[in-house]
C-alpha cells in the first residue's frame, strides 16, 4: 500500500520535534550525547528542535501524512566547503545544553567525515515513531528522494547512527563512504554514500 508523503512547514515544527524526541530517545548516538534515561528525556528534545530549525530554513523536511515519520534533508552543492562552521557548532551547545560539550563535539566529528567536492543530497536525519518502526515508513520517505536522485544523476549521504539502520540503507543502495566515526567511549556511526542508480524505483511502497 502507498505511503502518502508531503512536504512539511513552518506548522509542523512542533510535529517533527516530537516525532524526532520520540524516535531517538533510544538510539545509540542520542544516548552517547545525552547519557541517561531521565536526563535524556529532559534535554533531547532541545537537540531536535536545533536541527528541525536548521532544515526547515535550509532544507527540506518530508513526513508521511499521518505524522508518523519525518526525513530531514539538506541539499549539498559541489562548492561547499564540508559544513565547517565552528561557531555554529558552538552555538547549537549554548542553545541547547551548555554544560554538554558533546552537543558541539557530535557536529565537528560528523562535519569531519562529511564528503565535499561533489553534490549530493545529505539525508541528515529520518525518525520513525517506535509503534510504526518495520512498517517500510521510512523506506518510503528514503526512496521517494532517491527516485528523485536517479533521475537527476546526483549521489546521496547519511551517517547511520545503528547496526540496524545501516543495513536499511544497505538495501537501498548505500555503501561504505569510509571507515566507521568511533564516537570517543561511545558507538560507531558509519558514512554511507550512494551513486545514482538507472531503472530502480522506490518511491510508494509502504
Amino acid at each position: 500500500m502507498g505511503v502518502g508523503i508531503r512536504t512539511a512547514a513552518e506548522g509542523d515544527r512542533e510535529l517533527v520535534v516530537r516525532l524526532l524526541d520520540e524516535a531517538f530517545q533510544d538510539d545509540p548516538v542520542s544516548g552517547w550525547v545525552f547519557p541517561g534515561r531521565e536526563y535524556r528525556r529532559a534535554t533531547h528534545h532541545r537537540l531536535m528542535a536545533a536541527f528541525t530549525d536548521i532544515v526547515l530554513a535550509d532544507g527540506r523536511i518530508d513526513v508521511t501524512e499521518d505524522g508518523s515519520a519525518c526525513a530531514l534533508w539538506m541539499s549539498v552543492p559541489a562548492d561547499d566547503p564540508g559544513h565547517e562552521d565552528d561557531d555554529g557548532f558552538a552555538r547549537m551547545r549554548r542553545a541547547v545544553d551548555p554544560g554538554n560539550e558533546r552537543v558541539e563535539l557530535i557536529g565537528r566529528l560528523t562535519a569531519d567525515v562529511h564528503p565535499s567536492g561533489r553534490a549530493h543530497e545529505y539525508l541528515w536525519m529520518i525518525g520513525v515513531v517506535p509503534a510504526r518502526q518495520g512498517e517500510g515508513l521510512g523506506t518510503a520517505l528514503i526512496g521517494s528522494v532517491l527516485d528523485r536522485c536517479d533521475r537527476e544523476g546526483r549521489a546521496a549521504y547519511l551517517e547511520a547512527s545503528s547496526e540496524r539502520s545501516r543495513l536499511l540503507y544497505e538495501r537501498l543502495g548505500f555503501e561504505a563512504g569510509g571507515a566507521p566515526l568511533a564516537l570517543p567511549d561511545g558507538p560507531h556511526m558509519w558514512p554511507m554514500w550512494r551513486e545514482p542508480r538507472t531503472g530502480v524505483r522506490f518511491g510508494g511502497e509502504g
